[in-house]
């Protein structure tokens, strides 16, 4: 009956609001994971964990990223635990070492002030409420730890990109919802947390082929396609 769900979304038969991510990613999660493996993302990961590394000074442990997905991002980053609401990307984490558990960011199943490094990486754009994700975030997080943030802010040229693939029937852009600068920085100001540090990259324009490496420019540019953004408790 999933399959058969599926199938008529693809044709556009199905609504999108009756359908939820964790279905998604638990139908293809392998189709997920594999895109890593292609040349452009391939070369995308590679650029994005350059931006993100960049934003590592200070970091402690322990450390989690809540939607961890298939563990590509914490494997790399060596981040120990993970988090993710869909049981098929789950397996995949396992395999790479990651202590995983299932369950939502706004509900996280952790005691206040347990991280000393909590990663959000192309994640908000995933999940049904946003500020909810950042103040358990906030909770769990330690007075001295850092939250850093992976996403694509929607001025950038890539999100007019993912969201025409979306229309035309990407599987994965078609639930995903991307937000602006302003409405990200109204989002930490409720959950009060502040912007310490960030860092950008991608600034080809979109293109499906492999992109070249370049070096992540320090601070946070709307026409980036990727943006790690690093927060911490307002004191």
């Amino acid at each position: 009956m999933l399959f058969m769900e599926f199938a008529l979304w693809l044709k556009g038969e199905v609504d999108r609001s009756s359908l939820n991510v964790t279905r998604v990613f638990d139908v293809f999660a392998e189709r997920y994971d594999a895109w890593y493996d292609k040349p452009f993302g391939k070369s995308a990961f590679n650029l994005e964990i350059a931006c993100i590394t960049s934003l590592y000074k200070s970091l402690k442990q322990p450390s989690l990223e809540i939607g961890v997905g298939t563990g590509r991002f914490a494997e790399v980053l060596k981040i120990k635990y993970g988090i993710d609401s869909s049981v098929g990307v789950l397996g995949f984490a396992k395999k790479r070492g990651i202590t995983v558990i299932r369950g939502k960011g706004e509900e996280l199943p952790f005691l206040d002030k347990s991280f000393g490094a909590i990663f959000i990486i192309v994640t908000l754009c995933f999940v049904d409420e946003p500020i909810k994700v950042l103040e358990e975030a906030s909770r769990v997080l330690r007075d001295d730890g850092y939250i850093i943030l992976g996403l694509i802010l929607r001025e950038s040229p890539w999100a007019n990109f993912y969201m025409r693939k979306g229309s035309a029937g990407n599987v994965f852009y078609k639930v995903a919802r991307f937000y602006s600068l302003n409405e990200l920085e109204a989002m930490l100001q409720k959950t009060n947390l502040k912007i310490t540090e960030a860092s950008s990259t991608i600034f080809e324009a979109p293109t499906e082929k492999p992109l070249r490496f370049e070096n992540p420019r320090k601070g946070c540019y709307k026409n980036a396609g990727f943006v790690a953004i690093k927060t911490q408790k307002r004191r």
